[in-house]
């Protein structure tokens, strides 16, 4: 066995998120060495022409100052197909209609919140009354007609006045996916409108016909989770039917532990027993807060593919 040896970090003046990333892969252990190990894994993943990057997005990445990077990447084609829960599109419609996030405090009164009109999302907040700003933009726009979710959610993109995840994924046209949308705000909204006999009718199992179709005819796939819950359990599914016996790139951003056998917890590995993960395939689980890994993995792969 050759034993590579760690090269320790050393801090520079003016250095360059890439140059601590790739310092970090020298060291090679422990979560520093992951993160470097992620990045490179990334930059693969987008240079290799054959493989559509599936996205899985879950967690408080909005309320967690995510929102930007998430439509950055999105805007440079970096993702292919984008999956992630209903309150991820509520938070960022909500900040699409003019609202923010704000930093706030979990050692607080929460019940002095309540009285405020202030809802607490560990230590970010939001006002309340941004739901009445979210009913208003669903009773003013024409939603009527029958769609599959991922073309009922472009309609919203399509409604959406300023920059979003929503828009963007409107207009370059990649599929986003929400299979547990009435698990959310939008979700409440669109029961009100049905409420109102508004004629709106999504088929929640076209979604699945049309991301297998995706995994079935890709020459080769890459996975990116960040956090895990339903949107990593609907790509990883939909992986054992890719055609390279599951996927040849793998990245998992989570803080959540595998013992208790639950998915958000698995390690990657755990995939190949299922056919999700190609036995060759690299991979990569960074233990590690979404809000920390991610604006260093893709700070330091966009210094590598736009120098």
């Amino acid at each position: 066995m050759e034993l590579k040896p760690i090269v320790p970090i050393e801090i520079k003046k003016n250095m360059l998120v890439n140059d601590l990333v790739l310092a970090m892969k020298n060291i090679g252990v422990m979560g520093a060495g992951r993160i470097g190990e992620a990045a490179d894994i990334f930059t693969k993943m987008i240079q290799d022409k054959e493989c559509t990057v599936f996205l899985g997005a879950a967690g408080a990445l909005i309320p967690g100052g995510q929102r930007e990077l998430l439509i950055s990447i999105l805007e440079k084609k970096w993702i292919d197909v984008f999956v992630c829960t209903g309150a991820t599109l509520t938070h960022d419609l909500i900040e699409a209609l003019g609202h923010n996030h704000y930093q706030g405090h979990h050692l607080i009164d929460d019940n002095e919140l309540n009285k405020k009109g202030i809802d607490r999302i560990y230590d970010s907040f939001m006002k309340n009354d941004v739901y009445a700003d979210l009913e208003k933009f669903f009773n003013e726009n024409d939603f009527t007609g029958e769609y599959n979710i991922k073309e009922f959610l472009w309609k919203i993109g399509y409604f959406t006045k300023k920059r979003s995840i929503l828009k963007i994924c409107y207009e370059k046209k990649i599929p986003i996916f929400c299979p547990g949308i009435s698990d959310s705000g939008i979700g409440l909204m669109v029961w009100n409108q049905l409420n109102k006999n508004k004629k709106i009718k999504v088929d929640v199992f076209n979604d699945l016909k049309e991301i297998l179709d995706i995994a079935w005819t890709c020459k080769k796939a890459g996975v990116f989770y960040l956090g895990g819950g339903l949107p990593k359990n609907f790509i990883q599914q939909a992986m054992q039917f890719s055609p390279k016996d599951g996927a040849s790139y793998g990245i998992q951003i989570t803080t959540d532990r595998p013992e208790s056998g639950g998915s958000s917890g698995a390690e990657l590995r755990e995939g190949i027993s299922w056919g999700k993960l190609n036995e060759k395939a690299r991979f990569i689980d960074v233990i590690c807060d979404v809000t920390i890994a991610l604006p260093l993995i893709i700070n330091a792969v966009i210094d590598r593919i736009e120098p």
